[in-house]
């Protein structure tokens, strides 16, 4: 005790905040102290180094990152556009402005907003006298960038940070290669480091996802992971009474529960598809249930009148898709209900951290799955939670579509490109660099780019392809499907997939969209419009769905476990727990075994049991061509094998495949999926397709693990 007495007292972080910051947060917010994220980052985030700020849901991130950086910009005098804060989805900007807006203004600064909504008359204010704080997209970013109408150094010059918010969702995808070239190519107009700060609900491997931010500077720029609060957000399971899985065997009965359940509270209710949110919204409005809808296809306007609605009522339901996962405030929650299960461990504590934040109340998430095979997804995923288990965030592989992409995008911003120099525009970092080489070269040769006396110019492939407004079509780095808006008079409600209005079906057509029906009285199919009125019921909800569908091997396999009669240690109502009895009984003996894989026969259907997931599957069918049915389309579960199968056979194809796993087979049709693959070499953007579609690691596993034959299999 007498060495603890002579140790010095610790700093307070909260000194190093300015004084009129400090004075605020006590007695405008009226907060007694800061959480632990948000005083562990003061230090760290004034001091420059790039960071990571990892919590839970609703676990202060934000201001975790503001209230330091506007001291950093009162303390340093910061001026201009200082800090830039990048989102994933428009409706979060929206959501934030006020309250960034508001923190601003402490200091006599101001912030202001940026997207694909925000009108020509603001573009106009914000170029000509730039906010201290900017949010916007990605995209935007990079529309600013290529813009001829934006002064770059003018609006951009002064970067001096930049926050990305929900920076998990943006390094899953190819969002994430596109959002570090953007800002590879934005530290180039300022001519200085930027610090990077990435601001992430629970991820499996938060080392990694700072590195990946660091881009270019990963290795020469300090970074830190600040996450104080993050082992009671993995590791620790509340109660089992906080979780509970049921079984109801139907959305209408999930429907019927979810009316007479927790009367009074306000509910959210998550869906994994926009067919099922449409359906269960007309099925609670049915029940007299006040009901909200949110999905992407539903007009901004509409989403943004449900949310709004939602969050000033009390008794009442919103039905979502992963929409309003991330950190879109609808106010307090009371409870959360999932139908069927999501797809990750992650997207689980994003959706659960939604309840539990006033005072004296509890996280909690009650599942109602509508099918068996749900229910085994369900429990596996609780299997993992339980055991503190989160997914790891990676990056998809080989992202060249995004390289060509990007090097027409530069040589728009810059009007022209020096044939040698080009690399240095992100520099040096990966795929952007020197090994681009190939695909600058395939540019050129196919008229996306001139090349003059050592200077690269955008070719007539590239307007003809992409040069629509502005070059609209480069400033995103994803395919959508092809929608037609449905507009009732004046008000756009939402989008809808044009083979609801292709099908032929006896009377009139009628959709589904925003929990209402729709009669369609005429559609404009030269301007993809769709005009409806309101109808008395019926109708149809459907979307095409996109990406490479199928669960990861980690919840694959764990469901392989639940099917051997593992549980999760959560609350399992009775008809959970009779549902899983009866599908083990029935199902298990032909799908599973505690010794290994199975291969299964039943009549000239042939089944190899591996349980790894759609990608691993895949990449074993290509693996073992010579036993693989070529005539088939893995699935989560198995793989099919010739209707000859021998033991043999089987061993032949082990020996010869040498514990070497290869990359799936890919129709070169699977490309017109990939975005800017037509900027592309085909064997590129085939290769690339292939790289994605492979889990290697999950194949390798398989092909060491025994496996066993079922009874007539062989």
């Amino acid at each position: 005790m007498a060495d603890t007495a002579r140790r010095p007292a610790q700093p307070d972080p909260l000194d190093r905040l300015d004084p009129v910051v400090l004075h605020h947060i006590v007695n405008s917010l009226g907060w007694p102290d800061l959480r632990p994220l948000q005083r562990a980052a003061i230090v760290p985030v004034l001091d420059g180094q790039d960071a990571v700020l990892l919590a839970p849901t609703a676990g202060g991130k934000t201001e975790a990152a503001a209230f330091p950086l506007l001291s950093a910009m009162a303390q340093q005098r910061w001026s201009g556009t200082a800090v830039l804060y990048l989102c994933p989805l428009k409706a979060l900007l929206n959501n934030l402005l006020p309250r960034l807006d508001a923190y601003a203004g402490w200091l006599g600064r101001r912030a202001a907003l940026w997207h694909g909504d925000t009108p020509q008359a603001e573009r106009r204010r914000i170029r000509t006298d730039p906010p201290d704080i900017l949010l916007t997209t990605p995209e935007s970013l990079e529309s600013m960038l290529i813009s001829v109408k934006t002064d770059h150094a003018h609006l951009l010059g002064q970067v001096r940070a930049v926050v990305v918010d929900e920076v998990h969702a943006f390094a899953g995808d190819d969002r994430g290669w596109h959002l570090l070239a953007v800002m590879e190519r934005l530290q180039r107009v300022t001519g200085r480091p930027i610090q990077r700060i990435g601001l992430s609900a629970t991820v499996g491997n938060p080392e990694h996802l700072l590195t990946w931010l660091q881009g270019s500077g990963a290795g020469h720029r300090g970074g830190q992971v600040v996450a104080p609060d993050l082992a009671p957000a993995t590791a620790a399971s509340p109660p089992p009474g906080e979780v509970e899985l049921d079984y109801v065997g139907s959305l209408d009965n999930a429907a019927k529960l979810i009316a007479t359940l927790h009367r009074g509270e306000k509910r959210l209710v998550f869906c994994d598809s926009r067919e099922q949110v449409e359906c269960l919204g007309a099925a609670l409005r049915s029940r007299e249930v006040t009901v909200f809808l949110s999905h992407a296809s539903l007009s901004t306007d509409e989403r943004a009148r449900s949310e709004q609605a939602f969050a000033e009522a009390r008794d009442c339901v919103i039905v979502s898709t992963s929409t309003l996962e991330l950190g879109i405030d609808v106010g307090d929650l009371d409870r959360v209900i999932q139908i069927d299960s999501p797809a990750s461990v992650a997207s689980f504590l994003q959706r659960i951290g939604r309840t539990g934040r006033r005072p004296g109340t509890v996280r909690n998430c009650l599942f109602l799955a509508t099918r068996p095979e749900t229910l085994v997804q369900g429990a596996a995923l609780l299997l993992l939670w339980n055991r503190g288990w989160v997914e790891e965030v990676a990056a998809p592989p080989q992202p060249r579509h995004l390289v060509a992409q990007q090097l027409l995008a530069v040589t728009l911003q810059q009007h022209n490109l020096g044939s040698n120099l080009w690399a240095e525009q992100w520099n040096a970092l990966a795929p952007f660099d020197r090994s681009a080489s190939p695909i600058v070269k395939h540019l050129r040769d196919e008229g996306y780019l001139d090349e003059d006396n050592g200077m690269l110019f955008i070719g007539q492939e590239a307007e003809k392809r992409f040069g629509r407004r502005h070059f609209i079509e480069l400033t995103g780095s994803f395919l959508a499907p092809p929608q037609f808006s449905v507009v009732s008079g004046r008000t756009e409600i939402g989008k809808t997939d044009p083979a609801v209005l292709l099908e032929q079906r006896p009377g009139p057509r009628r959709l589904l969209l925003g929990g209402r029906s729709w009669q369609v009285t005429f559609i404009d199919w030269g301007r993809r419009r769709a005009f409806v009125e309101p109808a008395d019921g019926g109708g149809i909800a459907k979307w095409m769905s996109g990406g490479v569908a199928g669960l990861s091997f980690a919840l694959t396999r764990a469901m392989r476990e639940v099917m051997l009669g593992a549980d999760p240690r959560v609350s399992l109502t009775r008809r959970a727990v009779a549902c899983l009895h009866r599908h083990r009984d029935e199902r298990a003996p032909g799908m599973v075994h505690p010794a290994g894989n199975l291969i299964t026969r039943v009549g000239p259907d042939v089944r190899w049991w591996t349980w790894a997931g759609y990608r691993a599957n895949a990449t074993l069918a290509a693996t073992l061509q010579s036993v693989a049915d070529p005539v088939q389309r893995p699935t989560d579960f198995y793989v099919r094998l010739r209707e000859d199968l021998t033991p043999q056979l089987w061993g032949a194809a082990l020996t010869s495949c040498d514990s070497r796993a290869v990359l799936p087979d890919v129709d070169p049709r699977a490309v017109r999926g990939l975005k800017f693959s037509a900027a592309l070499p085909e064997r590129l953007a085939v290769a690339t397709v292939a790289a994605r579609l492979a889990d290697l690691d999950g194949a390798l596993a398989v092909l060491s693990e025994p496996t066993r034959y079922g009874a007539g299999s062989c």
